[in-house]
């Protein structure tokens, strides 16, 4: 047998980094490929406004001239200011089922990240809690919904057995419209709003770059002390904003307000992984974007991500979490949408996790960050 070599995959070699994945998951019909145009947008420093504060090394593990595995290791500038310490990450790993491939790759991201003065590394993340977060550890048998990562059952094996131990778990909960609304809910979050004195509207998607304003704004100030959260650049999310643009529902994403002032928010999306599933090649053309349209016409995707909420501190703890999970639960209802997806969420956030519950959610899948010293 060759012996494994790892090379840096920069230049041309960034297609066979791009394309290595659907080696991996041929025949695995939960995979949801992704469109190998948008990879080339996500990799390419000139586009992706993350490069402006990071520093990435992509490597490619090959027995002989046959690939076997990929990393990107991660220097984000940002987090590392932001926490004020030194972790590093990894992501975009893909590896045959190879202990020693995949040793030599976290050993080559390794030295990426403790050349640049890192004493931790954590992961996956891709590049960060911004994106494609977690490695997928229960939950296996169904396909991720939009922005969530999914991989084989053997990954947590041969991360594990290169030093890695658990950081953090983030799960995702299901909740399907088989009970309809608990009435019990409804009074209560009538009570909610009326005491606290809070309206929650819908988002003006003819306004939407105002509307992008608050979201951010909002986004950056409620979430500023969670656990492995960095705040987005204006930039980072001006560009995710404008990627999101064609695929959102306006009328399944909140916007608390007292007293006229924005004071909290949901993000749900429709889950177009129920379409981008059947183009398997990850092309749009020639087929690829016919598929695309007959999946995404009006009542094909029956399925929701509430991808983040945030409520600024002083409004927390009076219930307004529990008015916008009613209204991502009534309202997504009335659009024909009969199941939501709520992640992530991290492990140990009962606040968040109980009123799902109450709703008739169901922790369904768990994700793992791992982490290890290094340097």
């Amino acid at each position: 047998m060759s012996a494994i070599t790892v090379r840096i995959m920069d230049g041309k070699r960034i297609n066979d980094f791009i394309r290595f994945p659907w080696k991996i998951y041929a025949g695995d019909s939960n995979w949801v490929p992704p469109l190998i145009m948008e990879r080339k947008e996500f990799l390419n420093p000139k586009k992706n406004p993350f490069f402006n504060h990071a520093d990435i090394g992509f490597f490619g593990a090959f027995r002989g001239e046959e690939m076997v595995g990929r990393i990107a290791a991660i220097v984000n500038h940002n987090h590392n200011r932001f926490h004020e310490d030194q972790t590093g990450f990894f992501g975009l790993f893909e590896c045959a089922n190879d202990p020693e491939a995949a040793a030599e790759l976290f050993k080559n991201a390794e030295q990426f990240l403790a050349n640049r003065g890192m004493t931790r590394m954590q992961g996956p993340a891709s590049f960060s809690s911004n994106d494609e977060y977690g490695l997928l550890v229960d939950g296996f048998d169904s396909p991720p919904v939009i922005m969530m990562s999914y991989n084989p059952k053997y990954y947590p094996a041969l991360i594990e057995a290169n030093g890695f131990t658990k950081a953090k778990d983030l799960l995702a909960l299901e909740v399907d419209d088989k009970q309809g609304v608990p009435e019990r809910l409804t009074r209560s979050t009538e009570l909610i709003l009326k005491r606290s004195n809070v309206t929650i509207r819908t988002f003006r998607k003819n306004k939407f770059w105002e509307e992008i304003e608050i979201v951010k704004h909002l986004y950056n100030s409620a979430w500023e002390k969670n656990w492995g959260f960095v705040p987005m650049t204006d930039d980072e999310f001006y560009h995710l904003a404008k990627t999101m643009k064609p695929v959102i529902d306006p009328d399944i994403i909140f916007i608390a307000e007292h007293k006229g002032q924005a004071i909290g928010f949901s993000l749900a999306i429709p889950d177009i992984n129920q379409a981008m599933i059947k183009i398997r090649n990850g092309r749009l053309f020639p087929f690829g974007l016919l598929k695309l349209l007959w999946h995404t016409r009006p009542g094909k995707i029956r399925r929701i991500r509430v991808v983040t909420f945030g409520i600024l501190k002083e409004f927390r703890n009076l219930g307004i979490d529990v008015a916008l999970n009613y209204h991502n639960f009534v309202d997504g209802m009335k659009k024909g949408y009969n199941w939501a997806e709520m992640s992530w969420i991290l492990e140990d956030n009962i606040a968040i996790i109980r009123p799902i519950e109450r709703l008739g959610g169901r922790i369904y899948k768990t994700y793992r960050i791992y982490e290890k010293p290094i340097g």
